[in-house]
């Protein structure tokens, strides 16, 4: 994401017309061949990994958060890499490739969800949802039976 949004500054602030074509060029293979796939997996672990673990995907409101903001990024950068591709096509052609609409807010946005997501990861803030406070009451029931009938077996 960092080199595309390096890619993404050049396209904005440089005067040298082939590094704008190249830039753009760049950015629409970047975001086809890396960021979508990375993008995609990572939706595809993070679910995996969040139905694998105590976690779970609805228990934690962080882990909830974070699953939805990965999926609304993903959604966007889908979209946005229709726009990518139109971009990267036509600055090749272009006259002045500098006059093309950047796509600048979208890579800052981008790269602000991915720290939000990291740091989500990372700190882990407390509080269940309604599922997993339900859940967390059953598991603890279901360990009261467990003991008070293991106690009337002894005695």
């Amino acid at each position: 994401m960092v080199a595309y949004l390096a890619l993404d500054v050049t396209t904005v602030t440089s005067l040298d017309l082939d590094a704008v074509r190249g830039a753009y060029s760049a950015m629409a293979l970047v975001a086809r061949y890396v960021i979508v796939p990375l993008a995609l997996a990572s939706v595809v672990i993070g679910i995996v990994n969040a139905l694998g673990t105590p976690w779970g995907l609805v228990r934690h409101y962080w882990v909830l958060v974070k699953f939805l903001l990965t999926l609304i990024a993903t959604v966007v950068l889908l979209i946005e890499t229709q726009t990518v591709r139109y971009l990267g096509e036509t600055a090749q052609f272009a006259a002045d490739p500098r006059q093309l609409p950047g796509t600048l807010p979208h890579s800052i946005g981008g790269l602000s969800m991915l720290l939000v997501i990291l740091i989500l990861s990372v700190f882990k803030p407390q509080g269940l949802t309604r599922y997993g406070w339900r859940r967390q009451d059953q598991q603890a029931r279901s360990k009261r039976a467990g003991a008070g009938t293991r106690r009337g077996s002894v005695g």
